[in-house]
């Protein structure tokens, strides 16, 4: 009678997880990630709320990438209660639009071609350099993630790898901008309009992020009707309130009547509430422009919610 044991390690330990096209992207994913964080951390410097960010942004990144590849390696996802498709879609998604931030922001704030004063000026400057390299090569690693488990056309996948599901993770990046901006004085308490946007841009966040949770969670079965019909009904919703917004808010915040056609000019730099203005009007539309995208998508899209 033949034995039916498997070889040590076979049934446990999955090296596709690390060889194949996706895990070597997130082997540099890795890799980049620890380089980019001890450059900084041990040289580089970094300070304030911009520097705070990037190395928020890495060390979320770095952290959640070891997670997925050792439960990649090991198989201990199949353990977890999670749609694991739907997770690692996501965060790689959520992972290129955080690292590319912080690779904008890195070096326009602390990088500059000039030693700063001091005896380990150059030092200071050079890892600085090389850290904004490794930070773009980081943003890089993951777009390639992204790129790779992408949707193709006609496949069966799970929804967050769909474009509909990319888009929702941007369109609560985006919004996450807004409100940024509308807590930096943007004074959007004046008129009822906009605090109408207001409410707009948080029910449409609070509503993508619920599809987005209950895709991860593999919960979309719960909802008493099909998900994907959920999806583009709200969809088509978010456009009609954020079209309304993109009316609204730069006829209440720009127009003489209500507001400044015009930057004011004894408005102080870095905290003029006519500049949080513009940055909400400019992604309201950003915004608008992502749902309409995801309206067209999300009427073709097939996917598996357990995947």
């Amino acid at each position: 009678m033949g034995s039916t044991m498997e070889p040590p390690g076979g049934a446990y330990l999955h090296l596709g997880a690390v060889t194949s096209p996706v895990g070597t992207a997130r082997m540099l994913q890795l890799a980049f990630g620890c380089t980019t964080l001890s450059l900084v951390a041990h040289r580089g410097g970094f300070a304030g709320v911009q520097g705070t960010f990037c190395m928020a942004a890495w060390g979320f990144s770095f952290a959640l990438s070891v997670l997925v590849v050792a439960c990649e390696f090991t198989r201990l996802h199949g353990c977890l209660r999670l749609s694991w498709g739907n997770f690692t879609a996501a965060f790689a998604m959520l992972a290129t639009l955080l690292c590319a931030t912080a690779a904008v922001i890195y070096p326009l704030y602390f990088t500059r071609l000039e030693c700063p004063p001091g005896p380990a000026g150059c030092t200071v400057r050079n890892f600085r350099l090389v850290a904004s390299v490794f930070a773009g090569l980081l943003f890089l690693a993951y777009a390639t993630e992204v790129v790779l488990t992408r949707a193709r056309p006609g496949q069966v996948t799970s929804y967050m790898a769909t474009v509909s599901g990319l888009l929702k993770i941007v369109q609560a990046f985006v919004a996450c901008i807004i409100f940024g901006a509308l807590a930096h004085d943007s004074r959007y308490g004046r008129y009822v309009a906009t605090q109408w946007c207001v409410a707009i841009y948080s029910l449409c966040f609070l509503a993508t992020v619920a599809v987005v949770a209950l895709s991860v969670t593999g919960s979309t079965g719960g909802l008493g009707c099909p998900f994907d019909h959920v999806v583009v009904m709200y969809t088509f919703v978010a456009v009609l309130v954020y079209l309304s917004a993109a009316v609204i808010w730069p006829v209440f915040c720009f127009d003489p009547k209500y507001g400044e056609p015009r930057r004011p000019p004894n408005c102080p730099q870095g905290s003029c509430p006519w500049d949080s203005q513009l940055v909400v009007a400019i992604f309201t539309y950003v915004n608008l422009l992502l749902y309409v995208i995801d309206l067209a998508y999300s009427q073709k899209i097939r996917f598996v919610p357990t995947l």
